[in-house]
């Protein structure tokens, strides 16, 4: 990958991940599994629009997945993560973690 498209890539990750609510669904996906919009809604109470936007800044930078089911769309972390980029996501969410149960 050349420099510069990596650079882009990297731009998009990090951006994806300075948001509260985008990390938060990402914790939620992080156990592999597969999770609808609906119940990403409930558990982070965002509306939809909300939660679709912030769900395209995570499959845009390629952290996501989604699959329409239906009338639903179900999202999971993207499989194709490269190690690195798996690491630097773990760090992180396990980071904030750590300093919410500091702070409570």
């Amino acid at each position: 990958m050349r420099h510069g498209a990596y650079s882009t890539l990297m731009q998009k990750i990090l951006n994806a991940l300075c948001d509260s609510t985008r990390r938060a669904a990402l914790a939620v996906l992080w156990d592999g599994g597969e999770h609808c919009v609906c119940e990403l809604m409930a558990r982070l109470d965002a509306s939809q629009s909300r939660m679709s936007r912030h769900m395209k800044v995570l499959r845009e930078a390629g952290l996501v997945m989604d699959r329409r089911d239906a009338q639903w769309v179900r999202y999971r972390r993207n499989p194709r993560l490269s190690p690195d980029i798996m690491a630097v996501i773990t760090a992180v969410l396990t980071a904030e973690h750590r300093l919410e149960q500091e702070m409570a």
